[in-house]
């Protein structure tokens, strides 16, 4: 059965995609811990960070990197942490979240937002890349 990620990548399950290529997309956490927190998977859908293929392991952060200075620009974070945990969804993903504190990078902190608040996050942090 295909992961609730495949099925965003597939168009079954919306989500405010922010920047995608043959073998990655990058996408709004719908429950962020901070405006803005972005979640970037492979397309292709492995359980595990640390058993994908080195060609795919070896371009998840250069895709991601390309995010990050659009998550900057639009929160005026500080900095933007990443984090792998990998639980919660049999799909490999890396949550990149802006931080100003070490204290920001906690999901107690994560709350649902809205379709409205997504979309807003999202068209910013489009027009920010395109810049």
């Amino acid at each position: 059965m295909a992961t609730l990620f495949t099925r965003i990548i597939e168009g079954e399950i919306p989500a405010e995609k922010i920047l995608e290529d043959e073998h990655y997309l990058a996408f709004l956490d719908i429950r962020p811990i901070r405006p803005g927190h972005t979640l970037v998977i492979p397309k292709k859908e492995h359980d595990y960070l640390f058993t994908l293929d080195d060609a795919t392991l070896a371009g998840l952060l250069p895709f991601a990197k390309r995010v990050v200075p659009a998550i900057e620009k639009v929160t005026g974070c500080l900095r933007v942490g990443v984090m792998v945990a990998g639980l919660e969804v049999p799909h490999t993903h890396v949550h990149l979240v802006p931080m100003n504190a070490i204290s920001d990078l906690n999901f107690a902190l994560a709350r649902e937002s809205s379709p409205e608040e997504r979309a807003a996050m999202g068209k910013a942090l489009r027009a920010a890349l395109a810049q």
